[in-house]
């Protein structure tokens, strides 16, 4: 299953049905989002700093919320996603909540050819590089969108977080240094459990923490910060608390783990 045609299919065809279980969702609060709301984490935009007036391109968009939440706080924003669906969605919000977004369907690794343009920042959310197999193609892509002096801006799920049990997170129960691909076959959907899926196989790709900053470093990026946190947005294991503002953490006394981080890298002027 390490064809590159195979995962593309099997991943497109699970995300295409998705979106619509995802925009109905409680989970994404689409509602919410039409209604002035943002998606945002708080500390995404405490890190990135102020993006009014700058360009920022975000890749594996989905159907743009996270998108658009940049364009409501001043960004000149454009989307890419892999899947149609998600992209007429995307344009669909976009034109409802009159914010001016440019969104594309196209494969990540052919950005630079389709977008035909160059950005100030790049931004890849939550839960996207498990989707890649290859980071430093990726990083790549990433160098030669930005314009000179422009930075990425990564918050992900830490990896570190995925080699332990997937009950209460107690010990190591998966090899950290695997990079064989990891085919899933999973009713449902994070956004809502008990959906009924005609597409539930998927290939995903597991990337440590330094496969991700030397990828960046060897596309000419510089690392400005890596930030680890030790909370997550979902309850990855049975024993975690929800926190105000819906985040997880792992309970009093329980040794903390790092479960998400967040990079700014910066190319060169």
């Amino acid at each position: 299953m390490t064809d590159e045609k195979d995962y593309l299919q099997l991943n497109k065809a699970m995300w295409d049905e998705r979106v619509a279980i995802h925009v109905a969702s409680d989970f994404y609060d689409v509602a919410g989002f039409r209604a002035g709301g943002q998606t945002l984490r708080d500390f995404e935009p405490a890190e990135a700093g102020d993006v009014t007036g700058l360009s920022l391109i975000h890749l594996q968009c989905h159907f743009g919320l996270d998108t658009l939440s940049w364009a409501r706080r001043g960004a000149r924003v454009s989307g890419l996603d892999f899947s149609e669906p998600a992209v007429e969605t995307a344009r669909s919000l976009a034109a409802e909540c009159r914010l001016d977004a440019r969104f594309v369907a196209s494969d990540v690794y052919d950005a630079v050819a389709v977008l035909g343009e160059t950005y100030d920042v790049v931004y890849t959310g939550l839960g996207a590089l498990n989707w890649l197999p290859d980071l430093g193609r990726w990083a790549g892509v990433v160098a030669d969108l930005l314009n000179p002096g422009g930075f990425l801006y990564l918050p992900e799920f830490h990896p570190f977080g995925y080699v332990l049990d997937e009950a209460e997170g107690h010990t190591v129960a998966y090899d950290y240094f695997d990079r064989n691909p990891q085919v899933w076959d999973e009713p449902g959907t994070y956004a809502d459990q008990g959906a009924d899926l005609a597409n539930t196989k998927s290939v995903e790709f597991f990337h440590g923490l330094g496969d991700v900053v030397t990828a960046l470093v060897a596309a000419g990026l510089r690392i400005d910060f890596l930030h680890e946190h030790d909370y997550t947005l979902f309850p990855r294991f049975t024993s975690m608390e929800r926190l105000p503002g819906g985040v997880f953490r792992m309970p009093e006394g329980r040794p903390r783990v790092p479960l998400m981080y967040s990079l700014r890298a910066t190319g060169p002027a």
